[in-house]
């Protein structure tokens, strides 16, 4: 059970004073971190601001409190930007609740299941396909707001292409206003880190305060937070959306993104965190603290949340080693929300913008992708570039479902291309070249017995290779070696009983060598042992041709 145990039970047991300091001051940085992206990625998500704050509190704490990973802070991410806003815009807040409290109870289940290894099985080519593809629908999102443009009034803008449209109708409105103070803040975020000087100072918090000041002090009119949203500065309550068996339908497909997204954005930070800090997370426990974080985000007005690698890293850098750090940054984050809330209205919209920008270019995995565009066999290249161009065409429910059935297609593909029958030649049937070249690897075997050997897996992609063993008028004893074959499935064993059944007309012995422990589980619960008689197995080639050698001779 020490894989389903807090990390923080753990790290207490050797906890020091020391490390209290360490940890309260890192919290406090990536408090200061966390919330101008916090507003941000609320913004992007088409929520108010409030409810990133709302998120970044309740989920981090909690994930912190109970998650597998020594230094994770959880949060909102780009990551659920875009399929948090369709939701928004579908079904309204309640969906989006509903949506995010049964991928929080599908997490937990992957947790107690102990299903976290599981996510290795998506591909990389898909992860960096859709993540890409979020990327540049939270640019495309926020092309908007950077220009100051006036979406002309009737137009849709849920999807990103609606957007997109949206943008280029409404160009002649560009406010160069707007573009001035959204390019500043740009450059703020672009130059700052490479400072020496002010590379402490995060980026984004001083962006903010630069955008407030030039919209407060100059004269140029751009619109701000407290100009399209209506913030609340209280605290959280408790609210139980209403729920239904229709309204549980409608929200499963777009529960199963959020819980696949926040399990691979999860474990992900965690893989990344403890190359940093030569550690180890419990991923069964992470998967389960994170469904628990976001049944309570959901339920005290918040956004789906998940590890958030930049926050992470910062966590780290400052010193931060135990849960403590990610509890004392939720606790930081909730006095903001109380004192300093209302006073985020000042923020102008092109400084939201600009900070989205660089989150969008710090997530888009443009160098991996061009990577693989150059180096990936073509049936990959096409699972990427089809899931990146389904998740800004479509959305991110389509390009995961196609994306996954592609490539396990594919894969598919390549183990039954893997998979291969070949007869053994008898020595009469080849030249005298060959057979001179070829003596000391080469045995006499007597026409009779015909030897077919397998190689690679047996399932149904390649079930069909069974059929192409053949056997002459000769044969009597047909021995299948079956040591180069690792797998074996349902439709595969009754290709083989097949196989027995015409051997049985012809009155000819079947005999299988060297076959290996899955496929001979196989074998068993089906009965095939039986039905070709259990004696009819060897361990290996030669024991198989002395036993078929007997068998022929006795005929």
């Amino acid at each position: 059970m020490e894989d389903l145990k807090p990390m923080l039970f753990t790290c207490l047991k050797k906890y020091s004073k020391e490390q209290f300091i360490k940890d309260l001051i890192a919290g406090i940085i990536v408090a200061i971190i966390a919330l101008p992206l916090s507003i941000a990625l609320a913004l992007a998500s088409g929520v108010g601001p409030e409810r990133g704050i709302y998120t970044a509190v309740i989920a981090g704490f909690v994930i912190s409190f109970l998650g597998g990973s020594q230094v994770q802070i959880a949060g909102p991410t780009a990551a659920f930007a875009t399929i948090v806003a369709g939701i928004v815009a579908d079904q309204g807040m309640d969906g989006l609740a509903v949506a995010t409290i049964l991928a929080g109870i599908i997490l937990i289940l992957m947790g107690f299941c102990r299903l976290g290894s599981l996510i290795k099985f998506i591909p990389y080519t898909i992860t960096t396909g859709f993540t890409a593809g979020i990327a540049v629908t939270i640019a495309i999102g926020q092309l908007k707001d950077f220009c100051g443009v006036t979406i002309p009034a009737g137009m849709p803008t849920i999807e990103t292409m609606e957007k997109l449209e949206g943008f280029l109708a409404g160009i002649g409105t560009l406010n160069w206003h707007a573009v001035f103070v959204g390019a500043v803040c740009l450059a703020i975020l672009i130059f700052m880190p490479k400072v020496k000087m002010l590379a402490k100072i995060p980026p984004s918090l001083a962006a903010v305060a630069v955008g407030i000041l030039m919209v407060k002090l100059m004269p140029i009119q751009v619109n701000t937070i407290g100009d399209l949203y209506t913030i609340n500065s209280s605290l959280p309550s408790f609210h139980l959306p209403k729920l239904s068996l229709e309204v549980i339908q409608k929200a499963l497909p777009n529960a199963f993104t959020i819980a696949i997204l926040a399990a691979i954005e999860s474990l992900l930070s965690c893989v990344v965190a403890d190359g940093m800090i030569n550690g180890n997370h419990r991923s069964n426990m992470e998967l389960a603290a994170q469904g628990a974080g976001n049944v309570a985000s959901a339920l005290f007005g918040g956004i789906p949340a998940t590890g958030a690698i930049a926050r992470t890293a910062a966590n780290i850098k400052n010193g931060g080693r135990t849960p403590v750090a990610g509890m004392v940054h939720a606790v930081v984050l909730f006095l903001v929300l109380l004192v300093l809330m209302p006073y985020a209205g000042w923020i102008p919209m092109p400084t939201i913008a600009a900070i989205l920008f660089i989150v969008a270019y710090n997530m888009c995995q443009w160098r991996p992708f061009v990577r693989l565009v150059k180096t990936a066999p073509k049936s990959d290249i096409a699972v990427l570039v089809i899931t990146f161009m389904l998740t800004v065409v479509f959305d991110l429910v389509v390009a995961i479902e196609v994306g996954m059935v592609l490539a396990c297609l594919l894969f598919m593909k390549r183990m039954s291309d893997e998979t291969g029958v070949r007869n053994w030649s008898h020595t009469d049937e080849i030249s005298d070249e060959v057979r001179d070249a070829e003596r000391a690897r080469m045995r006499d075997i007597p026409s009779s017995i015909s030897v077919c050997e397998i190689t690679g897996p047996l399932f149904f992609g390649a079930a069909d290779q069974i059929g192409l063993i053949a056997v002459t008028e000769k044969t009597k004893c047909l021995i299948l070696r079956m040591r180069g074959v690792p797998a074996l499935d349902s439709t595969a064993m009754n290709s083989l009983t097949s196989l027995y059944e015409k051997c049985r007309k012809k009155k000819i012995t079947l005999i299988l060598s060297h076959v290996n422990d899955q496929p001979m589980r196989v074998i068993r619960k089906a009965g095939f042992d039986t039905l070709i008689g259990k004696e009819n197995f060897s361990p290996n080639i030669d024991a198989a041709i002395e036993m078929a050698e007997k068998i022929t001779s006795n005929r």
